[in-house]
């Protein structure tokens, strides 16, 4: 058994009694070739959430920092965030915006599951923000459809992103999986600035409409540094 497997058989069942998880449209995945997951991003159990809830294998980039610490609880999250798909990456570098676009760029040529959260960083008040454009460029460079994602629920049960989840108290969290969304029309526009944020804004859209969130044209990192 993967490891991947191997995760989802010991903690997949635990999600399910701890935050009674409601997953809609997972089905809209489709069951093979390359694909984007592009959703919101409300607290740091986002991405050990949605792992869990789908059936393919899903790979995302997170911050290297996630598994280089020594300690056993910096082991642990090693463990399982390579183990469920997480690909470490440098962000906080001038090129890390770079190579992260083609690790993801990687993954999808390899027919697989690449999760992005368009928005950059975890919201900083629960609403939704202005989505980046590598969502777009990802999109236009290898053809994959994009399902759009909410994630509903879970700044509650982790609320500021730090801490152990909460459990109880009537919480729970829902991941709602949209239509996938073709861009094929685009074909060979990559570089154009104007497609790309159309683009990504019909992504956002989606989302938006998923999430059910306040939507706020400006950018969360700009806003987490007013």
């Amino acid at each position: 058994m993967s490891r991947f497997r191997l995760i989802k058989a010991v903690l997949g069942p635990l999600l399910r009694v701890l935050f009674r998880p409601k997953i809609e449209g997972a089905d809209r995945i489709p069951g093979s070739g390359p694909v984007i997951l592009a959703g919101n991003h409300l607290t740091f159990i986002d991405s050990m959430v949605l792992p869990l809830v789908t059936t393919r294998q899903v790979f995302f980039i997170g911050k290297d920092e996630y598994v280089t610490g020594k300690s056993l609880k910096g082991r642990l999250m090693a463990w399982f965030f390579t183990g469920v798909g997480m690909i470490p990456v440098d962000r906080d570098g001038g090129r890390g915006g770079v190579a992260a676009l083609m690790t993801g760029r990687r993954v999808l040529e390899e027919g697989k599951v690449f999760a992005i959260y368009p928005e950059g960083t975890r919201s900083p008040d629960g609403r939704l923000y202005r989505g980046r454009t590598g969502i777009a460029r990802l999109a236009l460079m290898t053809g994959a459809p994009v399902v759009p994602f909410a994630m509903i629920g879970t700044d509650e049960v982790q609320p500021g992103g730090k801490g152990l989840p909460r459990i109880g108290g009537g919480r729970r969290i829902t991941v709602r999986f949209g239509e996938p969304l073709d861009f094929s029309r685009y074909d060979g526009m990559d570089r154009d600035r104007y497609v790309l944020r159309a683009v990504t804004d019909e992504v956002m859209s989606d989302v938006m409409r998923l999430s059910g969130q306040e939507y706020v044209d400006m950018y969360a990192t700009k806003a987490k540094a007013a």
